[in-house]
């Protein structure tokens, strides 16, 4: 049975910088996963958030429409029969309804708001979370590639861009 001889590269053993490059490049690569996961969860926020507002505003919609219909229902009331023995009572409930849908429609414009800002305030936070992950992962390549030069120039500006990029991606969770 012929043998197999693995020819280890020199130096190896004798690296102590390639093991800091590696433990660099391993924690580099555990903040991007974290980051790469806070950014698509800010973006699934972020649609959701947009999809409620825009539920909110085609009820706010509706209830204008409603509000509108009513409108009209005083206006031919007006115009056809005012003296009718139902034109009264129903003038009256048309009113009742008419408040009832202006305060129904004030009140979904309030939630529509409310929710396109958690929307917009969540986009920037994920756009935030994707410059951090965009340096990050130059910081990883550039710290990568010391193990193919063996040049000190690479780890650190991964290092500087991995710490940018940590920045940004923190400066996310404070929008």
């Amino acid at each position: 049975m012929a043998e197999l001889e693995i020819h280890h590269e020199e130096g190896h053993e004798h690296d102590p910088m390639g093991k800091r490059v590696g433990v660099m490049a391993a924690l580099l690569a555990v903040f991007l996963a974290v980051v790469t996961i806070l950014s698509h969860r800010a973006h699934t926020e972020a649609i959701i958030t947009k999809t409620d507002s825009n539920d909110q505003w085609q009820y706010y919609q509706a209830n204008k429409l409603k509000y509108h219909n009513l409108e009209l229902g005083e206006r031919l009331i007006g115009i056809l029969g005012p003296h009718n023995p139902g034109a009264k009572e129903a003038l009256e409930q048309f009113h009742k309804d008419k408040q009832k849908y202006t305060d129904q429609a004030n009140e979904q414009k309030e939630k529509a708001t409310t929710q396109m800002e958690k929307s917009e305030a969540a986009e920037h936070r994920g756009l935030r979370y994707d410059l951090g992950e965009g340096l990050l992962e130059i910081a990883l390549v550039l710290s990568s590639l010391y193990f193919i030069s063996r040049k000190m120039l690479f780890p650190i500006i991964g290092f500087i861009a991995g710490v940018a990029g940590l920045i940004v991606a923190i400066a996310g969770l404070l929008v």
